[in-house]
């Protein structure tokens, strides 16, 4: 097993099969000790985050496999805290799509003028670049394909996927009366060129409320899964 990458929460090894590994940590996202699924830094470390997050990643990518929607992934070992997934390359240096059901984060504070604290949102797509020194900037479908990221079918594969899958998430949350105001996800190709859903799928990148009140990471994991 060889380390190729350490992410803010995540480390990724190469197989000898040609899949990877990736080790979930306990660190999340957020600025001065706040968790923050749009944060660009490491802002704390919650004991347990890691494995949370891997169930739940687990949990839903196995249901995206029935749906017979492509993904990366291959299995999960919870007690290793590891899952094993297939090789992709991102578009550029990386993506991040955020879906919007509600008007809150980053949204809210560029649209405030116009948007209202939680104002319903009709499962909004927003791409953004992963570029820390730049703040993840927003770009629109033109300009992705204008500067050779993606072409503007790959973009409405993409945004079709986004739509599907936060879908099948909103759907399972409401099951458990909880509500999911966003949640952002990253996509590459497969070794056919197929766009797919890559990295994860937890409490980390999404906000979810229940009653009104945010739920923590660990908290939604546990009101999803049990103990």
């Amino acid at each position: 097993m060889k380390l190729v990458y350490t992410g803010k929460t995540k480390d990724v090894y190469a197989l000898e099969d040609g899949n990877y590994l990736l080790k979930f940590k306990d660190d999340v996202t957020g600025e001065n000790g706040v968790f923050d699924p749009g944060a660009n830094t490491v802002g704390l470390t919650l004991e347990g985050a890691g494995n949370a997050g891997l169930r739940l990643t687990k949990y839903f990518f196995e249901m995206l496999k029935e749906k017979d929607i492509p993904t990366h992934y291959v299995d999960a070992n919870i007690e290793e805290t590891t899952m094993t997934v297939k090789p992709a390359t991102v578009f550029g240096q990386g993506l991040e799509v955020i879906c919007r059901f509600r008007a809150v984060g980053s949204f809210l504070r560029r649209y405030g003028k116009y948007a209202a604290e939680g104002q319903p949102l009709d499962a909004f797509v927003e791409v953004t670049l992963k570029d820390d020194d730049r703040q993840d900037p927003p770009i629109t479908e033109d300009a992705l394909d204008m500067l050779g990221v993606l072409t503007k079918e790959e973009y409405k594969v993409l945004k079709e996927l986004t739509q599907k899958i936060a879908n099948v998430v909103k759907e399972e949350l409401a099951k458990k009366g909880i509500e999911l105001y966003d949640i952002k996800f990253e996509f590459g190709r497969d070794k056919d060129n197929q766009i797919i859903l890559i990295d994860e799928i937890s409490g980390g990148n999404m906000r979810a409320y229940k009653d009104g009140e945010y739920i923590e990471p660990l908290t939604l994991t546990k009101l999803m899964l049990g103990e």
